[in-house]
Formats: C-alpha cells, structure tokens, sequence
C-alpha cells in the first residue's frame, strides 16, 4: 500500500511540471508573435519631445577682443614748477574750477624777499639815470658856449648809457623774479573737475611731486588698443570697435580714427586709437574695457550656447535625423569661434539645412529616438475631455 501510495504521488508532481512547462513555453510563443505582429521590442524606449531648429546661414561678424584703455585727451597732472614747503590748499576733490583758478600756494618768503630788495633798488637807479640825463644837458649847453670840450660831454653821454642799462638790468632782474614767483601759486590750466589730492598742508613738494590732476567735464575720451603685430595687417581707419561689458553685452560702438606707423618694440604690438562718441559721459579717464573690432562681416552659422556639451575638450552637438522609425538623435563633434551675443560662431562640423536640437540634451544619447516639440511657450492643445 505504501507502494501505491509513492507512485501515486509521482504522477501528481510529474503532471505539475508538466503544466508550468507547457504554461512557460506557450507564455515564449505568445510573446514572440507579439513582437512579430509589429509591438514595440522588449526594453523599447519612446521618442523624447526636443526642440529643433534648422540651421541656415546669417552675417556673423568675424571680431576679436582686446584689453583696451580710455585716455583723456585733456586730462591734466598738476605738478609744482618751484619746490618749497606748501602753505595752502585752496581746492577740494570733486570741485569744478575755472582756467585759471586758485589750487595750491607753496612757501615763497624767499622770493619775496628776493623781489622786495630788487624793487628797493630801483629808485636809486632812476635817479642816477636822471641826473646822468641833467649832466648831458648842461654840458651841451656849456659845449656851445665853448666852456668845454666834445670829449668832456662823450664822457657824460657814456655815464648816462650806463645808468640806462644798468636800470634796465634791474627791471629785467624785477621782472624775471615775479614770474619766478608766480610759480608758488598753482593754478588750473584748463577748465575740470579736481581729481584726488594726495597732499597736505606743510608738505615739502618738489616739481615731480603729483598734487592733483583736472580733468575736463566736456572732454572726449580715447580708446588705446594694442593689437599684436600678426594682426596689425588687417588695422585700418573706420573699422568699428564694439566695447563690451563682463556678459559680453554690447555697451557702445565706434570706429578706428587712428593707426599708429610704427610697432613698440616693447610689447611687439601696433596701437591703434578710437574716439569715443558712442557711449560718452559712460567711462571714465584710465578704466580699462573689453573691446572687440570687427574685422569682417560675412555669412555663417551660429548656435546656442546651450545646444553643444564640452567632453574632454571638445564640444558636441546634436542635430536629428530621420531613419526607418523615425527621428533619432546624432552626436557630431563641433569646432566653434568666439561668443557673439548668446551664440557660439560654427567654424565647422555643421552645415546649413541640418536640424540641430536645441534643449533636453541631457535626456539623450547618441542614436536615441526623438520627436520635435513646440517651442517654449506655445499653448498646450485643449483637452478635448473637458468638453
């Protein structure tokens, strides 16, 4: 019975197996001629919804950027002529002043004194040059009447030359002295603005001493580009200089007035100089700008920054092209220029025509299906089951 038993229970487990067996292999079939009838394979994934635009060819300016500086062409160092000890200050930073203005006094007791023995002087010599003048006078009268001889007046008519050169020493030594002494008192040769005063009162100046600089209000300002000597062949008068700020956003515009004939030696670069017009009032004497000239205008592509990735130097983007399921996504290495605006200037790697996406390059991968999606901030189609 115990025989019967054990058989029994080996059919039962074989006729189990039997059925999970038929179950898995019916379950293999089923799924392969679902695959076969066309169903998406195993592991499939749907097209991503990008943003595509087509590429096409527009002026794309060909520029480079340089560290410029801007000059006043009427911005003055005020330094002393004379040295001395200064006494005041007359002016204060920021303050506008007229040509001709009072900035500093410097010390000048020695040169008055100098002056005041000069002037002393010349009361003596004028009355030695008028009585030498009455003493030719007389002796001509007494030369007619025969008292004397020619030679005898010769001599007064030299003393009386004498007295005259020797007063005209005097107000020459005069003269020279008070515009010796006009140096102590620092006026403002144009009409400005003070800049900062880095002296004080009681300070001992000499002539290569700053005092201040005056900066005209009205002044234009110049733009000194160095541009190295492998470029200097393209420089010329009338070449448009773009300054931009730190996001590369446009500030101003102007054109090249000047080339300079010549390299410095020093920096191996060719200066070149532009008025500032555009953008005036704006800058200031001495800031430092980021220039760009623009050397030529001609048709290229461009791309948004945000449409390439940088892997291990070198940049990607990219574009959709279509095969027997579709669109799908394909990567292609991209050479690229110099930043204009928000886009990067194409400098090969793609051509006009090519459909380029745009955004969600970090939800694709090379090869990977996608579909094209309305632009940002399109309306979404109405939900036909909310009617």
């Amino acid at each position: 019975m115990t025989t019967a038993r054990s058989s029994l229970t080996l059919a039962r487990m074989f006729a189990f197996y039997s059925l999970v067996a038929m179950a898995t292999f019916s379950a293999a079939c089923g799924g392969n001629e679902g695959q076969a009838a066309g169903g998406p394979p195993a592991g499939g994934m749907p097209p991503m919804p990008v943003e595509i635009v087509t590429l096409s060819a527009k002026p794309v300016e060909q520029t480079s950027e340089f560290v410029a500086s801007l000059k006043s062409r009427r911005s003055s160092t005020i330094q002393p002529e004379v040295e001395g000890f200064l006494t005041r200050v007359a002016v204060r930073s920021g303050q506008n002043v007229s040509q001709g203005d009072l900035l500093f006094e410097i010390d000048s007791a020695p040169e008055q004194a100098a002056l005041s023995s000069l002037q002393s002087m010349r009361p003596m010599r004028e009355s030695e040059v008028e009585f030498a003048r009455q003493q030719v006078q007389r002796n001509k009268t007494l030369l007619n009447a025969g008292a004397i001889s020619q030679r005898e007046v010769e001599q007064f008519e030299s003393q009386l030359r004498s007295a005259e050169a020797q007063l005209k020493t005097l107000d020459e030594q005069i003269r020279q002295q008070r515009s010796q002494l006009s140096y102590y008192r620092v006026t403002a040769p144009n009409p400005g603005t003070v800049g900062d005063i880095p002296v004080n009162v009681g300070d001992r100046v000499t002539r290569s001493t700053v005092l201040t600089t005056v900066d005209d209000r009205n002044d234009v300002l110049e733009l000194y580009i160095n541009v190295p000597v492998q470029q200097a062949p393209q420089l010329k008068v009338g070449l448009p200089v773009r300054l931009v700020d730190d996001r590369g956003q446009l500030l101003a515009t102007n054109r090249i007035t000047f080339v300079s004939p010549t390299v410095d030696t020093s920096t191996q670069s060719v200066l070149a100089k532009a008025q500032l017009v555009d953008g005036r009032g704006e800058f200031r004497s001495d800031q430092l700008v980021r220039a760009r000239i623009v050397w030529t205008q001609a048709p290229g592509l461009t791309v948004p920054v945000t449409a390439v990735a940088r892997i291990n130097a070198q940049f990607f983007a990219f574009v959709a092209e279509k095969d027997q399921q579709g669109l799908v996504a394909k990567q292609k290495p991209v050479q690229l220029g110099e930043i204009v605006g928000n886009e990067y200037v194409v400098q090969g790697g793609l051509q006009p025509g090519e459909q380029l996406i745009v955004s969600g390059l970090q939800k694709i991968r090379d090869g990977a299906p996608v579909m094209a999606a309305p632009p940002a901030g399109a309306g979404a189609p109405p939900d036909a089951s909310k009617k």
